[in-house]
């Protein structure tokens, strides 16, 4: 805000055009019978003009309700958008796990695991392959948070 550029403006302008254009738009809260946690995860890759940090979030649905939902710009520089992808899978998992514990809390039956939708193919395999690379061993806590979750089925 104290050092802002015409690229700044030109931003702001977009999004007020953007909020503008979707004034319809909501979530639709829907009684439902399932109990299934899903949640979908996406980054982008060094999105940001100014310091080339990624913009990484979720969304985490209850049956087909949106219960939890976050979009911010991650603490790290991501060297590569494996590595950006699969820190915002670690934050979705943890908060999947969160609600998981939270629903437990409040007696809620849970049907099976939650399911977890990334789309980045370098992220799923690096979670899939046990053998790290020298390219990937900086996402060596990350993939070890997420892949015991994986083995105890709880993922």
């Amino acid at each position: 805000m104290h050092a802002h550029t015409d690229s700044h403006w030109a931003a702001v302008k977009c999004i007020l055009r953007y909020l503008k254009g979707t004034t319809s738009y909501g979530f639709h809260i829907t009684r439902g019978s399932s109990f299934a946690l899903h949640g979908f995860i996406d980054a982008d890759w060094a999105g940001s003009i100014d310091d080339h940090k990624s913009t990484g979030g979720y969304l985490v649905f209850f049956g087909q309700t949106p219960i939890s939902w976050k979009s911010g710009k991650q603490r790290i520089i991501a060297c590569s958008s494996t590595e950006a992808e699969y820190k915002a899978l670690t934050y979705g998992t943890a908060e999947v796990i969160w609600l998981q514990y939270l629903l437990t809390d409040l007696q809620v039956p849970s049907i099976s695991a939650p399911t977890i939708w990334c789309d980045n193919l370098g992220a799923t395999y690096l979670l899939a392959n046990p053998i790290f690379h020298a390219r990937t061993k900086h996402v060596e806590v990350d993939y070890h948070f997420i892949h015991d979750r994986v083995v105890k089925k709880e993922i």
